[in-house]
């Protein structure tokens, strides 16, 4: 008869299970004791966390202002940054996010934040916390105000139109029209006559001469989308259109002057096309003056759970439904998923989870089959703001943070123990003994 594993072998197993799931995290029980803590997490923190510690000892020491055991203590999420423990340096923080276990307890997120760089920006529609993307904003920032041409490189879904607007929106063109052409989206006979215009009598159907996106653009920006798939015969025009400022519609024979500044984008390498003899060398050295990487959201830790939480609240003013919180299971197949599709697939897919789904919980059921996996995860939840303090000065400094913690907890000892990291007796005998009956 097999023999059922040993409570240490099953101890282990789960805590490996748990560190392969959610990465840096501990697990808190109601009275906010650690139940288990994960290897990523002690190396985020830098030392050993026992088990059975309080939380609110280990995270929060004696510092009179305790946010993050408040909202536990109250039953709320907590998502906010707090110093890390241990450290003087204001700049080294945690970045910590809890959840509940059910009615059993709490599992607390945290990740090391080295400086304020790591904070939620908003650039152009485009939000992130990841530090190579602002420093991409920075240098759009930088060169929005030239004509040079510059080329937006990044996976599709990315946002690479959305980089284009901002150059656009950022540069003394703004009064001007921004005018989008996706390169791979026509046939190459469709494309030149979309692109350079026509002249009436062109050919069959050609009633009127049409202007084509480079002129419509007088005066702004033109976005060339997937630049690369470009047939080579409209590549040498797209070439005499940089280098004359001009463009000859199809079928006429005298040159229009344009004045328009050129941004493309591409998912692939065009060193590589002009190796493989798909892109022409010249044509690559004028479009690529200025390249802009534009880094995938697999590659940018914490992108995706900010982009779904601003998301959710963009949906949530419109939509028939309104989706308060995201399930353990269904934030764990988010945070998980590559995103081959990047950001305007995460878009699809919560459109997906709205269509599909009701109530005010995002379940694992409402997410395409493809993410819909099962494990646990965290769900994003609203920032708690630090009370106010009772403003009364104790000279003693433990008797001031017992005098807080009540007047926090409402007067309630058993909330202002677990404020405390110690249990109710022990709070009763400190303030029988500091006089604070």
């Amino acid at each position: 008869m097999t023999q059922p594993p040993k409570r240490e072998q099953t101890d282990d197993l789960l805590a490996a299970t748990l560190a392969d799931l959610v990465g840096a995290a501990v697990v808190l029980d109601p009275k906010l004791r650690i139940r288990a803590a994960t290897p990523a997490a002690e190396e985020v923190l830098g030392a050993r966390i026992p088990v059975g510690v309080s939380a609110v000892t280990l995270l929060c020491g004696d510092r009179p202002k305790r946010p993050f055991a408040e909202a536990l203590a109250a039953g709320t999420g907590f998502r906010a940054l707090i110093p890390r423990p241990g450290q003087h340096d204001s700049s080294d923080r945690l970045r910590v996010r809890s959840v509940p276990i059910g009615t059993k307890g709490w599992l607390v997120y945290m990740s090391r934040v080295g400086s304020a760089d790591v904070e939620p920006l908003c650039f152009h529609g485009m939000w992130t916390c990841d530090p190579r993307m602002k420093a991409m904003f920075r240098i759009v920032e930088k060169v929005a105000d030239g004509d040079t041409t510059v080329l937006v490189r990044g996976e599709t879904g990315s946002g690479k139109e959305l980089v284009a607007q901002a150059l656009h929106a950022l540069s003394p063109r703004r009064r001007g029209p921004f005018r989008a052409i996706n390169c791979a989206a026509l046939p190459a006979n469709l494309l030149e006559s979309e692109l350079f215009g026509h002249a009436r009598g062109a050919f069959t159907g050609a009633i009127r001469d049409v202007e084509g996106h480079i002129e419509l653009a007088r005066g702004g920006t033109l976005f060339l989308d997937e630049v690369a798939d470009l047939p080579l015969e409209l590549q040498a025009k797209l070439l005499r259109v940089i280098e004359t400022r001009s463009v000859i519609p199809v079928g006429a024979r005298d040159p229009i002057p344009v004045d328009v500044r050129i941004v493309s984008a591409t998912h692939r390498s065009l060193r590589h096309e002009v190796e493989t003899g798909r892109f022409r060398a010249d044509l690559m050295f004028r479009l690529r003056v200025i390249p802009i990487h534009l880094p995938p959201l697999r590659e940018r830790p914490g992108d995706a759970s900010l982009i779904v939480e601003k998301m959710i609240a963009e949906m949530n003013t419109s939509g028939r439904r309104r989706i308060e919180r995201i399930s353990l299971a269904a934030e764990a197949a988010l945070e998980r998923y590559e995103w081959p599709g990047n950001v305007r697939e995460l878009r699809n897919v919560l459109a997906y989870a709205y269509a599909i789904g009701e109530g005010a919980v995002l379940e694992l059921d409402d997410l395409p089959p493809e993410l819909a996996t099962p494990g646990p995860t965290a769900a994003p939840e609203v920032a708690v703001n630090e009370p106010a303090t009772s403003g009364i000065v104790i000279g003693n400094p433990e008797a001031r943070r017992i005098r807080d913690a009540l007047v926090r907890a409402g007067g309630n000892r058993e909330r202002a123990a677990l404020l405390l990291g110690t249990s109710r007796a022990t709070l009763w005998r400190r303030m029988r003994s500091l006089g604070l009956q």
